[in-house]
């Protein structure tokens, strides 16, 4: 159904049947008071179709107040046509009225201008890679426009690498801490109305933290990537893009706002020389060296130990000292200790070792990192370090080191066609690959491969 105002789509229309939205937890989805009647008489289903129109009635009077709660104005075809579609034989009409109603809002509003001096809020909480890829647009806006006073909204684990950044005011929120953090934060902001606030985090939580901000623009992702109500938390989309990597997907909030293109990505991660001096130290003491950093967030992401083991093998092979490194979370641990009773030769275990700013000083001195869809690898990437990615289960052309998509050893294409039946092309953008075991069709041979073109740059 094309984008249209909800005045446009005149209650004449009962007729029509919109049964593919499934906002409404309505029973009534594509069938008629004629077909039922004979079945379950007359009076308590006009009362069980009105219940359900009320339920619908609901809906919509919701979308009126969200959009209000966002800083929308609605004008007077919203609430008379609650009661115009009171009388629609199809629940479903009344959502997806309203979807458009609010759609045709956030589509006309006029360009983003950032007064000189103005104020700009970001939030995105996590996790480590995609707040990698946030600062490169921060870095773009305040090579263009240092007069901006940016406010970031963090993790509280996210903070601890990018704390300390030229020119940007952080508030840490806590996820643990829930509504009583969101309630902190609006108390904290309560005399504080932004000239443009960012969402540049589609799910619930980030969306409901939102609230607690207040700004004239509210700038969100675009209609294809809203996700978990994100629509109804903004004023103002980013432009559509085409199979964007997530870096690309933050730098399009830069250009919404009119912020000229950077020459050149950079990103400016805050290390002191004490971070850097770590990776330093142990270049000086071990000569060249690679690292591998085993371990994401989900256990079926990781790949194998006898594969890592086998790779630390190859590389020591070829002169390199092999350090393992990551965080301090039992899985970091857990897949560790199985590549060194794999039989891996390493010379340094740093799991559980480094800060994350110390972390990446010990990347920014690696010939090569090796790494699955996680943090580190994004780190090694803001340092200047190639990283050969391991994936399977997310398409490394939306997910993988910006730098080096090309150098990726990934089955993600043929998980995902498998599973599917259909090429990842033919999918939604962001489609992931779902099983325990996907990382372990990554064979050592493929690894090698990439990693020998890599250091022959």
């Amino acid at each position: 159904m094309p984008d249209k105002p909800a005045s446009a789509i005149s209650a004449k229309h009962h007729g029509s049947r919109f049964v593919n939205n499934d906002r409404l937890a309505a029973p009534a989805v594509g069938l008629t008071m004629g077909a039922l009647c004979p079945v379950v008489g007359m009076q308590p289903l006009r009362i069980w179709w009105r219940y359900t129109h009320f339920l619908a009635c609901l809906q919509v009077v919701k979308y009126d107040i969200a959009a209000l709660l966002c800083g929308c104005q609605i004008n007077q075809t919203g609430f008379s046509q609650t009661l115009d579609l009171f009388l629609a034989p199809d629940c479903n009409q009344i959502t997806v009225v309203y979807q458009c109603y609010v759609e045709v809002y956030l589509s006309t509003l006029s360009k983003i201008t950032i007064p000189t001096n103005g104020s700009l809020c970001l939030l995105r909480l996590s996790a480590i890679g995609d707040v990698c890829h946030a600062a490169a647009m921060v870095h773009r806006i305040r090579t263009h426009r240092p007069d901006i006073r940016i406010t970031w909204i963090i993790g509280k684990i996210e903070y601890q690498l990018l704390k300390g950044m030229d020119g940007v005011d952080f508030v840490v929120y806590d996820k643990k801490t829930g509504r009583q953090g969101m309630k902190a934060i609006k108390a904290q902001f309560k005399d504080t109305r932004f000239d443009v606030l960012c969402i540049m985090q589609i799910a619930l939580r980030a969306n409901l933290l939102s609230r607690a901000i207040r700004a004239k623009v509210r700038l969100g992702f675009d209609k294809a990537r809203s996700k978990e109500g994100h629509s109804l938390f903004i004023n103002k989309r980013i432009a559509a893009q085409h199979q964007p990597h997530v870096l690309e997907g933050f730098m399009a909030f830069a250009d919404a706002m009119g912020i000229p293109p950077a020459e050149e990505l950079q990103w400016s991660l805050p290390l002191s020389s004490d971070d850097l001096q770590v990776g330093v130290a142990l270049a000086d003491n071990l000569g060249d060296y690679a690292v591998i950093c085993p371990a994401a967030s989900k256990a079926e992401r990781n790949w194998t130990a006898e594969g890592y083991a086998s790779i630390a093998n190859w590389l020591v092979n070829q002169g390199l000292k092999v350090l393992l490194c990551g965080g301090p979370a039992p899985l970091d641990r857990q897949i560790g200790d199985a590549i060194l009773a794999a039989g891996a030769t390493v010379e340094q275990d740093l799991i559980g070792k480094t800060t994350l700013k110390e972390l990446a000083g010990v990347l920014a001195r690696a010939k090569v990192v090796v790494a699955p869809d996680t943090g580190p690898a994004h780190m090694a990437t803001t340092v200047g370090t190639p990283v050969v990615g391991l994936y399977a289960h997310s398409n490394p052309i939306r997910t993988g080191p910006y730098l080096n998509r090309d150098e990726v050893v990934s089955v993600y294409a043929d998980c995902v066609a498998e599973q599917h039946g259909k090429p990842w092309q033919s999918l939604p953008w962001g489609t992931r690959a779902k099983g325990e075991s996907l990382m372990a069709r990554i064979q050592p041979e493929q690894v090698e491969n990439v990693l020998a073109k890599v250091l022959n740059k």
